[in-house]
C-alpha cells in the first residue's frame, strides 16, 4: 500500500498510528465505558488549559465552527451585543457567525498580518457601553499570526466584559492559563495541535457563565448549557456522539501527556517552524509575517512574483512526492501556507523545504 501524503496544513493532518488504531473499537454511546472516556477526555481538556474548579469541558459533535457557534449562540444573550476582533478570515467567519443568528455585532479590523491592538480594544469598549461581550481568533489560521492573548484578556476585563477566544489553532501548543487569564471562553477542536482527528469540538466556559446561559440559544444541537447539563446529569452526550473521534482523541491525549504535555508539543512545532523557514528563505521565498507575529503553527510564504506560477500546478507535483500544502487565504497577495503540526518531525519539514524548492526551481518560477 503506498504511503499516504504528510499533510502539512492545519487540520485535519497527519496523525500517528497509535491515534488512527483507536478508531478500529466500536462504542456504545450510552455504555458506561464510553462515558467514562467522555469524563476523561474532558477532563485532561480542561487540565491543559488550566481551568480548574472555575471552568467547565463541554465536547460538541461536528467541526470547530460548530463549536464557536455554539459557544457565542449559548453565551452571548438575544439582547447581547459582541465586539469581534478581526485580523484575518477567522475573524470575518466569527463576525458573520454573529450576524447570521441575528446578534448585535460590531467589528474593530486590523489588516492581514497585523496584531490586534489592545489599546484599541479597550477605547472601543469604553466608547460602547452596550457590548457585552468581546470575540478574538488567539491564532489567525489565514496568516499563522499569533494574537496578544494576555494583554487583550486584561483589557477586556479592564472594562468588565467577557471574552471568548478561539483557540482553534493554538489550543494545546500556546500558552492559555484560564487561571490567568480572564477569559470567559476557550473553543477548540480535536484535530488541531492535539494531534486527533476532526469531528469534535469543545468549549472550556465559565461555571459561573454557563449557569447563567439557559434560554439564550436559539438552536438545539448547539446549545452547551443544555448539553452540560445533560451530560452532568448522565454521563451521556445528548446526541449520537462521535464516538470514534473521542476514542482517538483520547488516544492522542495519552500520546500528549507521555510526551511532555504543552511545552514539549510546543517545542516540536518550533523546531519544525525553524526547519522550513530557514530553508524556504535560503532559497529565496518571503515570510508573510514579521517573525516577532509568527506561531509556529502554519506559514504563510509570498508565492513567486513569476508570470506563471499557479497554486494548481504547485499543489499537484508537491502532492506527488509526498506533501499536502493549503492555498492562501489572503485576497490582496498571492501565497501559500505551509503547516507545521501534527505528528511530524523536523526531518519531515526538510524533506518537504527541499520538494517545494525542487518543485519551484523545476517549473521555473523561482
Amino acid at each position: 500500500m503506498l504511503q499516504a501524503p504528510l499533510l502539512l496544513t492545519p487540520g485535519p493532518l497527519t496523525t500517528s498510528l497509535a491515534t488512527r488504531t483507536a478508531m478500529l473499537k466500536d462504542w456504545g454511546s450510552w455504555d458506561g465505558d464510553f462515558n467514562a472516556l467522555t469524563a476523561s477526555v474532558c477532563a485532561d481538556l480542561l487540565a491543559i488549559a488550566n481551568g480548574g474548579d472555575s471552568h467547565c469541558c463541554i465536547p460538541l459533535q461536528g467541526s470547530g465552527t460548530f463549536a464557536v457557534e455554539a459557544a457565542i449562540g449559548t453565551l452571548l444573550p438575544r439582547d447581547g451585543h459582541m465586539l469581534v476582533l478581526a485580523n484575518g478570515a477567522y475573524g470575518e467567519r466569527m463576525a458573520k457567525i454573529v450576524s447570521t443568528m441575528g446578534r448585535k455585532v460590531s467589528v474593530l479590523r486590523w489588516p492581514d498580518g497585523t496584531p490586534v491592538d489592545p489599546i484599541a480594544v479597550r477605547s472601543a469598549l469604553s466608547s460602547d457601553d452596550s457590548i457585552s461581550h468581546v470575540g478574538v481568533i488567539h491564532c489567525e489560521t489565514a496568516t499563522g499570526l499569533l494574537n496578544p492573548l494576555d494583554a487583550i484578556a486584561q483589557a477586556v476585563a479592564a472594562q468588565g466584559r467577557a471574552l471568548i477566544v478561539d483557540a482553534m489553532s493554538s489550543f494545546g501548543a500556546l500558552d492559555i492559563d484560564l487561571q490567568r487569564q480572564p477569559i470567559a471562553a476557550v473553543i477548540a477542536a480535536s484535530g488541531k495541535c492535539l494531534e486527533g482527528v476532526p469531528g469534535m469540538g469543545f468549549v472550556i466556559a465559565q461555571r459561573a457563565a454557563i449557569a447563567l446561559a439557559k434560554g439564550n440559544s436559539n438552536s438545539l444541537a448547539l446549545d452547551l448549557a443544555d448539553q452540560y447539563d445533560y451530560l452532568q446529569r448522565t454521563g451521556q452526550w445528548r446526541f449520537t456522539p462521535p464516538t470514534h473521534v473521542v476514542a482517538a482523541l483520547r488516544a492522542a491525549l495519552d500520546q500528549y501527556l507521555a510526551e511532555g504535555g504543552r511545552p514539549v508539543r510546543l517545542a516540536r512545532y518550533q523546531a519544525n517552524a525553524e526547519v522550513l523557514i530557514t530553508r524556504l528563505q535560503a532559497a529565496g521565498l518571503r515570510l508573510f509575517l514579521q517573525p516577532e507575529l509568527q506561531a509556529p503553527i502554519i506559514m504563510t510564504f509570498y508565492a513567486p512574483a513569476h508570470p506563471d506560477y499557479r497554486f494548481a500546478t504547485f499543489y499537484q507535483a508537491m502532492r506527488e512526492r509526498g506533501f499536502l500544502l493549503y492555498p492562501g487565504k489572503l485576497t490582496e497577495v498571492e501565497t501559500f501556507r505551509v503547516g507545521c503540526i501534527g505528528a511530524i518531525e523536523s526531518a519531515a519539514l526538510e524533506q518537504a523545504a527541499h520538494a517545494i524548492v525542487d518543485v519551484l526551481n523545476q517549473h521555473g518560477w523561482l
